[in-house]
């Protein structure tokens, strides 16, 4: 069985994007999250390998979803997903835990790899 991933976003149309991505090559996309409560309440239910996080959502961003994942799981693997520009917030994210990060709009490879990398 494929490693089991979480893909937070808010933004439905980036979700699809990463879902294909990531079953295209592998992966079981176990669940999905628009904002970062849901994205916890799924990450205690799912318990998935991986989990991708956008920065910027509604409700809770991401970096505060890191850092309440991570206290429930301080094993938990997480990606963030940043727009161009983020560079602060990403280095935060970096500082509270977050393995590596992908750049929108993505691009297959760097996913890919920023996956392989953290989760083999």
């Amino acid at each position: 069985m494929g490693k089991t991933i979480l893909v937070v976003d808010d933004a439905a149309f980036m979700r699809m994007m990463i879902k294909d991505i990531l079953t295209k090559n592998g992966y079981e996309v176990i669940a999905e999250a628009g904002d970062g409560q849901e994205a916890i309440e799924k990450y205690k239910e799912h318990k998935p390998d991986l989990v991708t996080l956008d920065i910027t959502m509604p409700e809770m961003d991401g970096i505060t979803c890191l850092k309440k994942i991570r206290e429930f799981d301080p094993n938990a693997k997480i990606i963030m997903v940043s727009a161009m520009g983020q560079q602060a917030m990403v280095i935060d994210a970096i500082q509270a835990g977050a393995k590596d990060f992908i750049v929108k709009p993505f691009q297959t490879d760097r996913v890919l790899e920023a996956i392989k990398k953290t989760i083999g």
